[in-house]
């Protein structure tokens, strides 16, 4: 199922791009940072000027640990997925924060559309076709997934010549 064609075509029947949401936008991101630096460097002072000198190294450091932390959470975000569906295939291709691309191809007429319920409202999306599945969609909410399941199944029907 895995293959290392050429890039999807854009002008597809259905074509998506999955990517993760983040909330907090880069100029959040410089603001959050500026504050939290400057409320640390002021109790870092404080203590220093008490004869608590180790403290401020501290502050310094959990300042650059939430930096890192954030930088590993952006790495994260790079995460995309594209389903694209045209007449005789469905490719998916997903690109790894690493930058690492792997594509699967079904054949529209027999892969399936699941939306297994986990625990609560969590669910999973997966692909099968030909006893092989492939999940999809892990980074999206749980409503993301099932509005996406439903776009992609009404596209398949719509493709299959079903009524929808």
């Amino acid at each position: 199922m895995s293959d290392d064609s050429p890039e999807i075509r854009p002008a597809a029947p259905f074509h998506a791009v999955l990517t993760p949401h983040r909330s907090l936008t880069p100029r959040a991101f410089v603001i959050l940072m500026a504050a939290f630096g400057a409320v640390n460097f002021a109790i870092g002072v404080l203590f220093y000027s008490i004869g608590a000198w180790p403290v401020l190294g501290f502050c310094g450091l959990d300042v650059l640990l939430l930096y890192g932390m954030f930088r590993l959470n952006y790495r994260s975000a790079r995460i995309s997925e594209t389903v694209a569906l045209a007449s005789h295939e469905l490719q998916v291709s997903r690109i790894l924060p690493s930058g690492r691309s792997t594509r699967w191809r079904f054949n529209p007429d027999w892969v399936r559309v699941e939306l297994r319920e986990l625990a609560g409202d969590v669910c999973e999306l997966n692909l099968h076709s030909h006893g092989r599945r492939l999940v999809i969609g892990g980074f999206l909410s749980d409503s993301e997934r099932r509005d996406f399941a439903q776009a992609l199944r009404r596209a398949l029907m719509l493709q299959r010549g079903q009524r929808v």
